[in-house]
């Protein structure tokens, strides 16, 4: 694979800061942290839990905004953007992947990947959807709706809804962490195998040391910041 830093940039953020209010008064989550991704490179997330992680991942989405710092998606500074424009890049170009799958139980897979193209005024929506569930070897689950699919299954749904709309950047937290080794394994190995194959940039947040080591790179959290691992 050509060397991920050759490719444009996907993912900048910079000198991030984000403060909570806490009891005792403000906590300090996010202390200046940076994260360059570039297109079709993988970046493995580390650190113990309430390290910051996930604020950094709602932050980069755009889902929360930081105390100071500058986040630009694609190339699109989330900053001047308000809450209907940070939105209409998640759908067009952030996909998401998350521990507990997040599908809607009344739908069907093929249903679930479709909606989020719908919703992006996508006038292909329903063959798209076919297309990525055969692609995540789903193609004769489409009708079947979560509760009569395993863990795996539902977790390649989720994996075929985060990149059919054609993202720049899919976020990825705890992706396997609801899964056994063997399925969390095969799910892992489709989601990076996808990504890459469509040059789409992951960053994956996780605490399992053998997925981190799939990565390009690995990043930790460490005081608010972001370190080399």
């Amino acid at each position: 694979m050509a060397d991920p830093a050759s490719r444009p940039l996907i993912l900048e953020a910079n000198g991030l800061v984000r403060t909570f209010a806490g009891p005792a008064g403000p906590v300090p989550v996010l202390a200046g942290a940076d994260l360059l991704v570039h297109a079709g490179e993988v970046v493995a997330l580390v650190g113990p839990s309430g390290s910051g992680k996930s604020t950094l991942l709602a932050c980069c989405a755009g889902l929360d905004l930081p105390d100071a710092g500058r986040v630009a998606v694609d190339g699109r500074d989330l900053a001047p953007l308000d809450e209907a424009g940070r939105a209409r890049l998640r759908a067009t170009r952030i996909g998401f992947v998350f521990q507990d799958f997040r599908l809607f139980a009344d739908l069907t897979a093929e249903e679930n990947v479709r909606l989020p193209l719908e919703l992006a005024g996508r006038t292909d929506a329903a063959a798209l959807a076919g297309r990525w569930l055969d692609r995540v070897g789903l193609g004769q689950r489409r009708h079947h709706r979560p509760h009569q699919l395993s863990g795996g299954e539902r977790q390649r749904v989720a994996v075929a809804r985060a990149l059919a709309p054609g993202p720049a950047l899919i976020l990825a937290d705890e992706p396997t962490g609801s899964l056994d080794r063997r399925t969390g394994t095969a799910v892992a190995d489709l989601l990076l195998g996808l990504a890459r194959a469509d040059r789409v940039a992951v960053v994956l947040v996780t605490h399992d040391g053998e997925l981190a080591a799939q990565a390009d790179r690995r990043v930790a959290m460490d005081g608010g910041r972001t370190v080399a691992a």
